[in-house]
């Protein structure tokens, strides 16, 4: 295997879903198998798909990566292809396995149609003997025919797969997860649960493939997830391209963002139904409102223009502490327009629920506010405002700051009506967690954006004003 992570350890850094970029990778493969091999058309070179799990112990804790390969004979390989990960031995080469049919039918047989894998065949074998995984298709799959597959651009932490039919069969996007948790993916659980239950806010859910594999850490077998295969809708924009077209034509965006509103309060109606509600006990406030103040004292080492409204912000803070709160409740956990998009005939459909990659599965897994979704939401129009003063500094910012105040007050108009919240006791707490979102926005910006950290700063004024 050395030579099979000397390829590795060249390919993996250049990855856009490889998290530790800057430091040189210390890899070692924990767990590995084999999917069942496709039928090929007579005259086709033979390839194996096979799925390695490598754990980089140069971060800490260590990540573990999935990493989907195809072997190929190397005479049947172009070398020039951008997906070549390299010939770990003479004759044989591996190609990143989203990109090769082999590896992309195999998957969808698995998703859709059950099953399990195998153990590899060859000295993978000492390896990973111990590491599976099996395809657990949903009660409404429905994937038959022939698909092509290509790989959804763009993408940072996860690769995306999408098939489409050569016939009437609905196209199914595919989300291969790169990083690896012990645990059910909430992408998976939750998504799945609101469509079965009849819910046209989410994509119909097509079935999911789990693992089991050693934990890095030597502590025993673990299961977790690894993909998840759902409904895929054509030919649509996320919500915050059509929001951010929309402000820049002067366009009014209230009907829009109030029926975005409802359809929030619907899925987290929903949610809150499918998975019980709990009371937020003494250790439960503590927790979200130390949190808060944690990011604050991050964001104030960080960005030190936020040191003249520490003392506002933890007025706000202290004045959400006070009232009661909600039940915590299942939650989307990364809501902001670019993860909603608007599909003919059925309205406005969330998607993405897997909350925040890097955070650990228990901490997305976890009952939380609901209305730390509303937050979410009201910071994206900000954002809509404010990279449109920054793209167009020759405009006006009143008349965009305007369309940015009047879609907030429509979604939480949408949301308090279709949810039955108590404003009274919603905008105490709801004032905190968009506080903190643009706290947390700060420090992001000062790290990677420093043009764009005027946005939540200008937010945190109006915020404490």
């Amino acid at each position: 295997m050395d030579s099979t992570l000397a390829c590795l350890e060249t390919w993996m850094p250049q990855q856009r879903w490889y998290a530790t970029k800057g430091r040189a990778p210390a890899l070692r493969i924990v767990g590995s198998w084999d999917l069942p091999d496709p039928h090929r058309p007579e005259g086709e070179a033979a390839a194996q798909a096979r799925t390695l799990l490598v754990a980089d112990e140069g971060a800490q804790p260590a990540t573990l990566y999935q990493v989907p390969v195809v072997i190929r004979p190397t005479s049947a390989v172009d070398p020039a292809s951008a997906h070549v990960i390299g010939s770990p031995a003479p004759g044989a080469t591996l190609v990143d396995g989203p990109f090769d049919p082999a590896y992309t039918e195999a998957l969808l047989r698995l998703v859709t149609g059950g099953g399990r894998s195998a153990p590899p065949d060859d000295r993978a074998r000492e390896a990973g003997a111990s590491a599976s995984a099996r395809g657990i298709p949903s009660a409404s799959a429905r994937a038959t025919g022939a698909y092509t597959a290509r790989v959804l651009d763009g993408e940072q932490s996860n690769t995306s797969i999408i098939y489409r039919g050569d016939d009437e069969s609905a196209p199914i996007i595919c989300k291969v997860f790169r990083q690896l948790h012990p645990g059910m993916n909430p992408d998976i659980e939750l998504q799945t649960a609101l469509a079965e239950a009849g819910s046209a806010h989410v994509p119909r859910a097509v079935g999911h493939v789990a693992g089991r594999w050693p934990d890095p850490s030597g502590e025993g077998l673990v299961d977790g997830s690894l993909a998840f295969a759902q409904e895929f809708v054509p030919g649509v924009e996320d919500a915050w391209r059509v929001a951010l077209r929309a402000a820049a034509a002067g366009e009014a965006f209230d009907a829009s963002a109030r029926g975005l509103g409802v359809a929030t309060a619907e899925a987290h109606v929903a949610l809150a139904d499918l998975f019980d509600a709990v009371p937020a006990a003494e250790e439960d406030r503590a927790r979200i409102s130390d949190a808060w103040r944690r990011r604050l004292s991050a964001a104030i080492a960080e960005s030190p223009e936020i040191e003249a409204a520490r003392e506002a912000i933890e007025a706000v803070y202290a004045r959400a502490e006070q009232r009661d709160w909600p039940a915590l409740q299942r939650v989307h956990g990364d809501y902001h327009l670019g993860q909603v998009i608007l599909a003919p005939g059925r309205g406005w459909v969330l998607l993405d629920f897997e909350g925040e990659p890097i955070r650990p599965m228990a901490e997305r897994t976890r009952p939380d506010l609901a209305i730390r979704d509303v937050a979410g939401m009201l910071r994206s129009f900000d954002y809509v405002a404010g990279s449109l003063r920054l793209e167009h500094p020759e405009r006006p910012a009143e008349p965009v700051e305007e369309w940015a105040s009047a879609a907030r007050s429509s979604f939480l108009e949408g949301y308090v009506e279709a949810s039955g919240a108590d404003p009274v006791v919603l905008q105490p707490l709801l004032a905190a967690l968009e506080l903190d979102k643009a706290v947390y926005e700060a420090v992001y910006e000062a790290r990677n954006r420093p043009d764009w950290i005027a946005i939540p700063l200008d937010a945190i004024r109006r915020l404490t004003a």
